[in-house]
């Protein structure tokens, strides 16, 4: 009986195998060059500029050290320069802020991403997205005009009556001051966490939703007790970018916090941030110590903003593969 013999021919090279001027004449190698020097340019912007802070704030660290972040004096005639004024102003600003937009923001998020009809989310969503698109000068106008006036005439007048016992809410009513910067800020930031947030609890699996319902759950509760769970650490990334853009802001804070570089337990008292001091006074600055505080001042917060950013980006994105993975299962 004859048989018959197959040849199966062989598998050509893969791509990946190609020599490397094959892929050059395609274009590959080019495009792989191109925009690798494209996504690198962006680490060296950020390198470079920690370099020029760090290179252009040699005077006050070799002069003050460490105690000029602890130290509260601020007096460019005689060259005594504390930075403690200016980071308490902005601790205490951006932490009001937190807490007026943290429930706000949370609570609206998990209104548009779970109890919300879709096409009252998205029209939601896009008024929301154009809050955060606003010039932070304009919130600034929005806190003279309007937050201000408000603050003197009617909410620290009854803050005082009420709880002035407490050190918080004592002295004089003058409109400016911690308060009225840290409510101006949370207005500014609530849109940031509603869009994150609402974002990530989008992202969480249907068959969540779907499994606590099936037990018998209400949707508020698969909401409360799986989705938010299951959520938390995308939502505190955005809690983390709110507070970097909190602890950042310059325009809208230099024009209601009273910029008066004191320390006081008092919200209603003037103050002053980093972001604040350094607008103000850096052209101004006449002396190479006093510029270079600023610079200082300035590496300080750079670097503050840039690692809250990357701890956010990185719990957003923690959440947002767990999501897709148990999508997938």
């Amino acid at each position: 009986m004859a048989t018959t013999t197959t040849t199966v021919p062989s598998a050509g090279p893969i791509a990946g195998s190609r020599s490397f001027l094959s892929r050059l004449r395609d274009g590959d190698e080019i495009a792989r060059l191109v925009t690798f020097i494209f996504a690198g340019t962006v680490v060296i912007i950020t390198v470079l500029l920690v370099y020029e802070f760090w290179r252009e704030s040699y005077l006050p660290r070799h002069k003050f050290g460490f105690a000029f972040f602890v130290t509260s004096v601020w007096d460019p005639i005689f060259d005594k320069f504390g930075a403690l004024p200016f980071i308490y102003g902005t601790v205490v600003t951006a932490g009001i802020a937190l807490l007026l937009a943290v429930p706000l923001g949370i609570g609206a998020a998990i209104f548009l991403a779970e109890l919300a009809p879709a096409r009252v989310s998205d029209t939601l969503q896009f008024f929301i997205d154009l809050l955060a698109a606003v010039p932070s000068v304009i919130y600034g106008l929005l806190g003279v005009f309007i937050v201000i006036p408000v603050m003197r005439q009617y909410i620290q007048p009854a803050l005082k009556s009420s709880l002035g016992f407490l050190p918080f809410f004592q002295g004089p009513a003058y409109g400016v001051g911690f308060l009225t910067a840290g409510i101006v800020l949370a207005i500014m930031v609530i849109p940031y966490i509603i869009s994150v947030s609402r974002e990530v609890l989008i992202s969480v699996p249907r068959d969540q939703r779907e499994a606590a319902l099936a037990l018998g759950s209400t949707r508020w509760e698969s909401t409360w007790k799986v989705v938010l769970p299951f959520a938390r650490t995308g939502i505190m990334g955005s809690i983390f970018l709110a507070l970097a853009r909190a602890l950042g802001e310059t325009m809208a804070v230099t024009m209601v916090i009273g910029n008066t570089p004191t320390i006081s337990a008092s919200l209603f008292s003037p103050g002053y941030s980093i972001a604040a001091v350094i607008a103000n006074e850096f052209t101004e600055a006449t002396g190479d110590l006093y510029l270079q505080s600023l610079i200082e001042l300035g590496l300080v917060l750079f670097l503050l903003t840039f690692l809250l950013n990357g701890m956010a980006r990185l719990l957003i994105v923690v959440t947002s593969q767990r999501g897709s993975e148990m999508g997938q299962a």
